[in-house]
């Protein structure tokens, strides 16, 4: 099976078989003695109307073994199994690395089925999807581009998209929180096209009294309104505050997948500005983009876009490659990409018999994580995953067996790409607006945020030169509102450490 054939991290095994023991052992022992809260922390989550008993939190060195620091500055709750949103990525990501290589790609194989005469595919094109998660309109360009670079022209049948390499998913995008157009909501697909997703980018034109409305990508059959009238302010008051709501603003119609329309104003204070959506009707925006783009670089199809399967036996013209994973979990973890992390999840069962499925890739995590740390503290450390990417109700972890990993992460082989991979706080990524003035440039956390969770996890430095584990989770209905009591945790892991 897929998880036996890991890549173990580059030192003794003995070294990681204790490490884990004994970071176990040292969680096991600081959950026997109650400790207080760092007294920032207690007093940001009672501001946020949030019971300590609703707060789990562990802080111990990366490589205690190196260092002989075993036990954790703080441990508190941190046995408790936890939804930690998506810092549930982490686990994802470190999985594909050690499962998959940090220089796996996907490969989506490109077939002609038939010959090429005189700039014409007499038969069908097809393209068949694995699971890339990076298949973007400059790399469908670019695909369909190489495909011209075979001589062909026109297209005599059709263009085939083979989507068969994962299950089908049995969820829409509203099924989550209702907000099926948001794009944090699209579902996996082994053809991922551009996300699903179209970019709307409005440019005032005071002079004519409009604002243009670029569509990105161009959609086959899809009306797409090109202007709508500028209004001279959004709400009132300074230049921000002028430009307001502009999206409530505009009243846009996107009810009906061939026609997308506003029938508001667009606030010329707002200046350029960039939407992005899911598009309204997913099963359809493959075949859409694909028809759309193809008709734009001057290719010609006497057929149509639509589903299918590759021959059986079938041999490829090329094969378009993506990024090396490396590069797409810096994406997944720095801009917490939902759809990417779902995508490198069904990736991890992609080899096994009977194909890709959300299931098969539970299955996969599961038995990773128990040959990679076992069982201790009962099982319950191991973490419980929906979908891959934290977006989900159901998702738990413990802090210290999320702690754990970590630690395990930092003195193993894929330890450059992971961090790597993180946000910093205060410079990029989800962590950009970071407001902390003490840990700014010297952490590197993957957050993660619903409605009642919020968590953050990852690697603190400290002026010292000590590295630490931080893992803080929130699980309230207040939980976003005490967002700064796990700022405090870093701030105040900084501190503690280089004592």
């Amino acid at each position: 099976m897929l998880f036996t054939c890991f890549r173990a991290a580059p030192v003794p095994r003995i070294t990681a078989v204790l490490l884990v023991t004994l970071a176990t052992f040292a969680a096991s022992q600081a959950n026997a003695h109650a400790q207080t809260l760092p007294p920032e922390v207690d007093a940001l989550l009672a501001r946020a109307k949030v019971p300590r008993e609703a707060f789990a939190a562990v802080v111990l060195d990366a490589a205690p073994l190196l260092n002989g620091k075993t036990a954790p500055l703080l441990s508190w709750r941190a046995a408790s199994p936890m939804n930690p949103a998506s810092v549930m990525k982490l686990v994802t990501t470190y999985a594909g690395l050690e499962l998959l290589g940090p220089a796996y790609t996907w490969k989506t194989p490109v077939y002609a089925d038939g010959p090429i005469v005189n700039g014409v595919l007499q038969g069908n094109l097809i393209i068949q999807g694995k699971g890339d998660p990076k298949l973007v309109m400059e790399r469908l360009w670019l695909l369909l581009r190489r495909v011209q670079g075979l001589g062909i022209k026109t297209i005599s049948g059709d263009i085939l998209l083979d989507h068969s390499a994962f299950a089908a998913s049995t969820q829409n995008p509203g099924d989550f929180d209702g907000e099926a157009l948001r794009p944090y909501n699209v579902q996996p697909d082994a053809l991922l096209v551009n996300y699903k997703s179209v970019v709307m980018t409005f440019v005032p034109n005071p002079g004519n009294g409009t604002a243009s409305v670029n569509f990105d990508p161009p959609l086959a059959s899809v009306q797409m309104q090109a202007s709508v009238p500028l209004s001279a302010s959004g709400n009132g008051g300074g230049a921000l505050a002028q430009c307001g709501d502009y999206r409530a603003q505009l009243k846009p119609d996107f009810a009906d997948p061939f026609r997308m329309a506003f029938s508001g104003t667009y606030p010329v204070a707002c200046g350029e500005k960039t939407w992005f959506i899911a598009y309204p009707d997913p099963a359809s925006y493959g075949a859409r983009a694909i028809a759309g783009l193809w008709q734009e670089m001057g290719g010609k199809l006497g057929g149509r876009v639509r589903d299918g399967v590759a021959p059986a036996g079938l041999v490829p013209v090329f094969e378009m490659e993506s990024p090396s994973l490396a590069e797409v979990i810096r994406d997944i973890n720095k801009y917490s990409n939902n759809v990417m992390a779902q995508q490198l999840f069904l990736t991890l069962s992609l080899q096994r018999p009977g194909g890709a499925s959300v299931d098969a890739s539970r299955e996969v995590v599961r038995g990773w994580w128990q040959s990679r740390f076992g069982t201790p503290n009962g099982g319950a450390d191991m973490p419980v995953l929906d979908n891959g990417s934290g977006l989900s109700r159901q998702g738990r972890v413990t802090p210290q067996g999320l702690a754990r990993m970590l630690q395990t992460a930092y003195v193993s082989g894929a330890m450059p790409e992971l961090m790597a991979s993180l946000p910093i706080t205060g410079v990029d990524g989800t962590l950009k607006r970071s407001k902390s003035q003490v840990s700014q440039g010297w952490a590197h956390l993957k957050s993660g945020t619903l409605r009642d969770a919020t968590a953050l996890a990852g690697y603190v430095h400290t002026p010292s030169g000590r590295r630490l584990v931080v893992v803080g989770i929130i699980n309230h209905p207040n939980a976003p509102a005490a967002r700064p009591a796990l700022e405090a945790l870093v701030d105040w892991a900084v501190k503690e450490g280089s004592r």
